[in-house]
């Protein structure tokens, strides 16, 4: 995560969001300035109706204030309508504007950052954040420039009322202010460290149901109660800190508030029995000191939202400017389209970021000609998954480069270069969407029969046509409702459907039973036809037919050449092959 960002940047953010709707953001503001300067014309109004209504005994002017009233009254209303519409509407758009801004960023982020990363916790960021952040946008920041505004106009009726009268209340006005300077940081911090502790539930939670069947078939129920629950108490314990200072804070600043009110209304009624001021103008004064008292309570009372707004924007904010080195170093040149590609490795040397002082491949010299079948076996770690995730660009090399027609695809963008691979990986990724849009996932504009086509070749069909709804079945999150071959086979009807020049499978039959493999290296094989195809395998059997086998171990090419040559000529290969009885 990048450092965290300061209020001042925060707010600044928050603001951007609702630059392109000035115009509703200025009909707002002029609903909300309507309605204030309403509610305040409504303590003069106050003071005519006792002072030249009702204390003269003219009921022709008693009748005429009233009316003049129940106007105020009315075009405050209107204007709290509108005000209180478009500020909701604006809270709801930026929230999706936020929304939409930090999912882009999202897609764009390499997956080495979502590996460092919880899933849970994003997600708990994406949704929990954002719906606090509109609620405070919609609600709780207009109540407190509502309140703002009130709290102004209502100390400068309150002077031109009264300036003796104002001058005593206006007393009280630090000891109102320092509790929300002392205070509000703390309820900040406090806020900040809650919405961490709601990310870590969401993350056990996301984690622990997507891994259901481990968790059950160990029956580790009982533990990870335990766990939950010290999650959720762990929530408790920062709430019941935040929501402490809060009250505290509510309470503080009504306490002084309206203790500086008591004491006006003391004092300003010596001032009505010495006829200093009328009896009107002392209700129109308390009036005043009663809006601007419950301003600003209103504002002590919102301050803490809004401060969890600011902890809430700070997350939103740390996932739309996440680091990511390969996104900073992203060119802008395009790699060309040629069916028949290339594909060059010189002096590659490789260490993931966190882990610089380990290599995990080192010195990689390799050509790959267009259509030939080249196979990558040796032990788990060697470097064969990452080689893959080096040629899609997820990673860029320490050293060397790798090329596609001789172009390094480190000059060129994501975009392109991953537009010249087709990938089946060891477990295929199922969409919660119907079989049509999974098949088409990498080839969106294809038709219904384009798809069935690749289908057929990926002998899928003959089970999707024994769904109950075909081509339309809904196949549940991760394709709960297919077997491990059937998914297989979506997959690599989706890997034909794409039509892309290299294919790249990732131990694609490892995990299937003998007749699922069986269907599954049919396609597979009808997959391969015409492409430049790159394989990891342990099962060797599997490989016995490419062009070229490659050993690697401890990341690097240790052997090339056939499935009978190494055999023959290499020590390591022949055990591997001596133990899957293939020699």
């Amino acid at each position: 995560m990048t450092a965290k960002p300061s209020t001042k940047k925060v707010l600044g953010w928050i603001i951007s969001f609702l630059a392109p709707y000035k115009k509703k953001v200025f009909f707002a503001g002029i609903a909300l300035f309507l309605g204030s300067a309403t509610w305040l014309a409504l303590g003069q109004g106050i003071r005519l109706f006792i002072d030249s209504g009702f204390l003269s005994g003219e009921s022709d002017t008693l009748s005429h204030l009233v009316g003049l009233m129940l106007a105020i009254v009315m075009v405050g209303c209107i204007a709290t309508f509108f005000r209180a519409y478009l500020v909701t509407w604006l809270g709801e758009r930026v929230s999706a504007d936020i929304r939409l801004a930090v999912f882009n960023r999202l897609l764009s982020l390499s997956p080495h950052y979502f590996q460092e990363q919880r899933t849970g916790e994003i997600i708990s960021r994406f949704t929990a954040d954002a719906t606090l952040l509109q609620t405070v946008v919609g609600m709780s920041l207009s109540m407190a420039l509502r309140s703002s505004v009130t709290a102004f106009g209502g100390i400068i009726m309150m002077l031109f009322t009264s300036f003796k009268l104002a001058a005593l209340a206006l007393i009280a006005v630090p000891l109102v202010l320092a509790p929300i300077a002392i205070f509000g940081k703390k309820v900040k911090t406090l806020a900040r460290d809650s919405q961490d502790k709601v990310a870590d539930v969401g993350a056990h939670l996301d984690e622990t149901l997507h891994e259901i069947h481990t968790v059950q078939s160990y029956t580790h129920e009982y533990q990870d109660r335990m766990l939950f629950g010290q999650r959720i108490a762990s929530v408790m314990n920062a709430a019941e800190s935040r929501i402490f200072y809060r009250s505290l804070l509510i309470t503080v600043v009504m306490a002084f508030s309206l203790a500086a009110v008591t004491l006006v209304s003391w004092y300003g009624a010596l001032q009505v029995v010495q006829n200093n001021i009328s009896a009107g103008e002392l209700t129109a004064f308390l009036f005043y000191a009663v809006m601007v008292a419950s301003a600003v309570a209103t504002l002590s009372a919102v301050i803490g939202d809004i401060l969890r707004a600011v902890g809430a924007s700070e997350r939103m904010m740390e996932l739309q400017f996440a680091n990511d080195n390969l996104i900073k170093s992203q060119p802008a040149n395009e790699l060309s389209d040629n069916p028949n590609s290339t594909i060059e490795i010189s002096n590659l040397c490789f260490s993931y970021p966190n882990d610089a002082l380990s290599p995990v491949l080192q010195d990689i010299n390799l050509t790959i000609k267009p259509g030939e079948r080249v196979a990558l076996v040796g032990p788990s770690g060697a470097g064969k998954s990452t080689l893959f995730q080096l040629l899609l660009r997820f990673y860029l090399p320490n050293s060397g480069y790798v090329s596609i027609n001789s172009q390094d695809i480190s000059q060129c963008s994501n975009e392109s270069v991953r537009k010249q691979f087709a990938i089946v990986p060891q477990e295929s990724v199922i969409f919660a969407t119907s079989v049509f849009e999974n098949v088409r996932y990498g080839r969106t504009d294809a038709t219904l029969d384009e798809v069935k086509k690749a289908c057929i070749a990926a002998r899928a069909d003959e089970f999707i046509s024994s769904l109950s709804d075909g081509y339309e079945t809904q196949l549940g999150e991760r394709g709960t409702r297919l077997s491990g071959g059937q998914k297989q086979r979506i997959a690599i009807a989706r890997a034909i459907l794409s039509n892309r020049p290299i294919l790249l499978l990732d131990e694609a039959t490892s995990a299937l039973d003998a007749v699922s493999e069986s269907k599954v290296q049919q396609a597979l094989d009808n997959l391969m036809q015409g492409r430049t195809s790159i394989i990891i395998a342990h099962r060797l059997a599997t490989v016995r037919n490419v062009d070229r086998i490659l050993l690697i171990e401890n990341g690097t090419i240790s052997a090339s050449g056939s499935h009978d040559y190494l055999v023959a000529n290499n020590e390591t290969y022949r055990k591997l092959a001596e133990l899957q009885l293939l020699t």
